[in-house]
């Protein structure tokens, strides 16, 4: 509408200069979609309003008295003549899609320890005889059909699939579109595969995360963060304003997830498809709040439930005993679920940011040999800094994890002990590259292989990430 009524001021203001003027050349105006900027030439985030001609100042002949006063009035210089052609009104849905993505590579050095012997659901790149990685290669194709729907397609180039000795393999992230239910877009409901809303860190992209990896003890809930569903979000006008500017500004937000939202979805993880007609239910609850001075706390909480079927077991030899442990659950699966809080207090500069998380879960229980259902608990404490300066952007962090639980997304759901520490800086020079570095003390349950050995290692980790 803003250009709209650009174009139509240009026109009004000397809809009939030119008559009695001698042709001119044509010049093509292109208007900034977000500063509404008007520019001679194109370029990133212009749009075309047409072809104009540059009439003479003064040139008034055959102009109203209103016509005369504005143009007189709203510009001392050369006036233009109407366009050619408006490129607005024969603007197609497809001229609102965006396409956006960035690339991660990392590298891990043992630093002491068990360190070769390490292993960690977020980064497959630890481990013995390990080089340069590519950890995420994304593309986001994105925006507005129409006033009531937008689409949202990412596929991740860099997928590894279970048992492969090969990586980057292109693998479905989101598939969804956002159906709004009135014009202001505060109720919407979110309909394919999506980040399910359970837990602050999970829906915060690796884009913009400050940590490595996530949290397990909130990560271990949904494979991948995400399954296939419908949700539905409440964002009233305040608080998605606070919500894109988290995310834009650096603070590192985690996006609109909605101040309230409610979920079902299959349960099973991202890319599998339902195995017991069983939905799961998810709530979840958060709040941005913005202090007089202008720093921004966000506190919440969340929680879901359904049944989850494990995979089915193999043979496993711990502690001198071999067997296959059988699974303690009724057809539709194992109970499934959780309670969890949250607290954001943004780094304006100083910042900090908690979770925790407890509920019940499927999980191998080694002296009865079978997977049943068992309490689970853990979470994480961060706290960073943020300079900002001539040479970009600055932010040290210090992060402590802990998990106690099972590892439901692995072969025999394995009791799962972590306890962490990450030490890192992330420096952003510009804001198409990012680097990190950390330092991580990782004592972590192998999940992977029988007999499930606890390790205790040290690693150095570089991270390269490419914003585009």
């Amino acid at each position: 509408m803003k250009k709209r009524a650009l174009a139509t001021a240009m026109w009004g203001m000397c809809a009939s200069a030119t008559a009695e003027t001698a042709p001119q050349a044509a010049l093509e105006l292109y208007v900034d979609t977000k500063t509404q900027q008007i520019y001679a030439e194109p370029g990133p985030g212009r749009q075309k309003l047409g072809r104009f001609v540059r009439a003479e100042e003064g040139a008034t002949a055959g102009v109203t008295a209103t016509q005369s006063a504005t143009a007189v009035s709203a510009t001392p210089v050369a006036v233009v003549a109407a366009p050619v052609a408006s490129s607005v009104k024969s603007s197609k849905w497809y001229d609102r899609i965006g396409l956006r993505g960035y690339v991660q590579m990392r590298y891990n050095q043992e630093a002491g320890g068990d360190a070769k012997d390490l292993r960690a659901p977020g980064d497959k790149f630890i481990g013995k005889d390990q080089g340069f990685g590519i950890r995420r290669a994304r593309v986001v194709l994105s925006g507005d059909v129409s006033d009531r729907m937008s689409i949202y397609l990412q596929p991740d180039l860099a997928s590894t699939p279970t048992g492969s000795s090969t990586t980057n393999f292109a693998q479905l992230r989101d598939a969804y579109a956002d159906i709004y239910f009135d014009k202001a877009k505060t109720f919407r409901v979110r309909a394919g595969q999506s980040k399910v809303p359970y837990g602050w860190e999970d829906l915060q992209s690796s884009q913009n995360r400050l940590a490595m990896d996530r949290a397990d003890a909130l990560n271990s809930a949904v494979r991948d963060e995400r399954d296939l569903g419908l949700f539905f979000y409440y964002s009233p006008g305040v608080a998605a304003e606070r919500f894109s500017y988290l995310q834009k500004s650096g603070l590192k937000g985690s996006g609109d997830y909605g101040v309230v939202g409610l979920g079902f979805y299959n349960g099973q993880g991202a890319n599998r498809p339902d195995r017991n007609d069983q939905l799961h239910t998810v709530l979840h609850l958060t709040y941005p709040f913005k202090f007089a001075n202008g720093q921004y706390l966000e506190v919440g909480a969340d929680a879901y439930a359904g049944r989850y079927k494990v995979a089915s077991p193999t043979s496993v030899s711990i502690g001198g005993s071999t067997f296959t442990p059988s699974v303690n659950a009724p057809a539709e699966g194992s109970v499934d679920r959780r309670v969890a809080a949250h607290v954001i207090y943004y780094p304006q500069p100083f910042g900090f940011q908690a979770e925790w998380t407890v509920g019940r879960g499927p999980e191998l229980d080694v002296a009865r040999k079978t997977i049943r259902t068992k309490s689970l608990r853990g979470g994480y404490a961060q706290v960073m800094y943020k300079f900002d300066g001539e040479f970009g952007s600055l932010m040290p962090y210090v992060k402590w994890q802990t998990y106690r639980g099972g590892s439901k997304f692995d072969t025999n759901a394995p009791r799962m002990l972590v306890d962490e520490l990450d030490v890192g800086v992330e420096w952003q020079p510009v804001k198409e590259v990012e680097i990190a570095v950390a330092y991580a003390n990782m004592r972590r349950t192998d999940v992977t292989t029988a007999p499930y050995a606890r390790v205790d290692g040290n690693l150095i980790r570089l991270q390269l990430q490419l914003n585009y």
